[in-house]
């Protein structure tokens, strides 16, 4: 029989019903909807309806993650992306880490996305490939955890402390794809970068800038905050910059 994992109550997905503009908001690898929470209810409150999906395999056990692969995460935010078409008529994405490297999937595929806010998003982990590697064949099935990256004092994110060696793969065909296809990339992008960040390399954000084909395009640097910026010293700004772009937007 196979077992049903428990989802942290912080974990559990988010809907905020609004206006016609939607706002599909995606939490990163390892991760949960508690750290994309805050800027959710944030936009929510400009009049925005506003859907935070759980990845599969996340916000229970890292032994369901592993169960889980690249393609139900993107099956993951299409569905939320359905979800919103039903009662919106246009939609932005925001994703923090790997939901950052969603947002750039749908926006290759989905060309009338009204536009998409990736925040510290991964296209390229040298250091992360360079472990799997190293671990895929070791018959080791967990390293560490890589959650939390947090300048803030007192403040946690709802994260694995262990990370399945078998995701990390699925992370990695996920960047590659992404990454080669970032030309695909057509409608406005607004990308917020967190200066220094422990666990994806600022460059990734140069990157996506300097390769995606829209002529709409801007970076907002964050000073005080590290990898998971949402839950960081520059939330509110965070949530500031998203709400002005949507609204400059419709």
């Amino acid at each position: 029989m196979e077992k049903v994992y428990k989802v942290h109550p912080e974990a559990e997905e988010f809907y905020f019903p609004g206006n016609e503009i939607g706002i599909l908001v995606s939490h990163g690898f390892t991760g949960s909807t508690q750290s994309m929470r805050y800027l959710g209810t944030q936009i929510a409150k400009a009049g925005f309806t506003v859907y935070g999906p759980r990845l599969t395999g996340h916000g229970t056990e890292p032994e369901d993650m592993e169960q889980a692969t690249y393609k139900d995460w993107i099956s993951d935010v299409e569905k939320g992306l359905e979800r919103l078409q039903q009662t919106c008529s246009k939609i932005f994405i925001i994703g923090l880490s790997m939901g950052g490297t969603l947002s750039l999937y749908l926006a290759q595929k989905y060309v009338d996305i009204a536009g998409i806010i990736p925040i510290n998003a991964a296209v390229d982990i040298p250091n992360l490939k360079a472990t799997y590697e190293n671990m895929k064949n070791s018959g080791t099935r967990f390293i560490e955890g890589i959650g939390s990256d947090i300048k803030m004092a007192g403040v946690a994110e709802l994260a694995y402390s262990k990370t399945p060696v078998k995701s990390l793969g699925d992370l990695i065909t996920l960047m590659d794809q992404v990454r080669g296809n970032l030309y695909k990339v057509t409608v406005p992008t607004l990308i917020i970068s967190s200066i220094v960040d422990h666990v994806v390399p600022p460059e990734n954000s140069k990157q996506i800038y300097h390769s995606i084909s829209t002529e709409d395009k801007s970076i907002v640097f964050l000073k005080n905050s590290y990898h998971v910026a949402t839950l960081d010293n520059d939330k509110d700004l965070i949530a500031k910059e998203c709400s002005r772009f949507i609204s400059n937007r419709v």
